[in-house]
């Protein structure tokens, strides 16, 4: 198999470091086991595969490193197993998460920040935060936006990103293509992939 697309050993791990270094918390997480195969997600790139499992000296130092392929997008991501619940990798959500996060979707746009710069660092703080619950409220609020009033581009963006995280890891929990699943997700929201056709929903105020 192909390990990346463009990508380099080095580069992964640097951005691991600095992405995660200031989420550290005084209190220890849980040490989730990994194998390869396990379907996960990995937070703000999307749901993948653990391709490999294997020991690698980096910087002088051997550890164990889990490989993960991401789903929609090919790229390759390195994660030190032992940091793998402080880099928030965790398991595609159940059967009952799923139907939350569908709830979520079918309901009404939450409240959002009316000046552009609040609202686009609101959804980011959100996207962040690697809960898909926040997630789909961000893919939500901004498919009504979309629908009402249109989004800028830097919310388009913001937009397409947050649904293919969404997506992905949605492909995994309901055993749907990608086609299936962007319908799926628009079905639920009320809405076309170009942005039109949004059911008829209480906008925030």
């Amino acid at each position: 198999m192909n390990d990346s697309v463009g990508w380099k050993e080095e580069d992964t791990i640097t951005e691991l470091s600095e992405e995660h270094q200031s989420d550290v918390d005084t209190e220890p997480l849980p040490h989730v086991e990994f194998e390869v195969g396990d379907n996960v997600v990995y937070p703000h790139h999307g749901a993948g595969k653990v391709i490999r499992k294997e020991e690698k000296e980096v910087l002088g130092e051997r550890r164990e490193y889990l490989t993960i392929k991401i789903l929609h997008n090919e790229m390759t991501v390195m994660v030190p197993s032992e940091n793998a619940a402080l880099a928030g990798l965790r398991r595609v959500i159940d059967d009952e998460t799923v139907k939350k996060v569908q709830a979520v979707l079918q309901d009404e746009c939450s409240e959002m920040p009316k000046n552009w710069n609040r609202r686009f660092k609101h959804n980011r703080d959100k996207i962040k935060t690697g809960d898909i619950y926040e997630l789909a409220e961000v893919v939500r609020n901004l498919a009504v936006r979309e629908s009402e009033k249109g989004l800028s581009t830097g919310e388009k963006q913001m937009f397409t990103r947050a649904k293919r995280i969404l997506a992905s890891e949605l492909m995994y929990a309901l055993e749907m293509d990608e086609e299936e699943v962007e319908e799926h997700i628009h079905g639920l929201m009320g809405t076309t992939p170009n942005g039109n056709g949004r059911k008829v929903a209480v906008a925030a105020k």
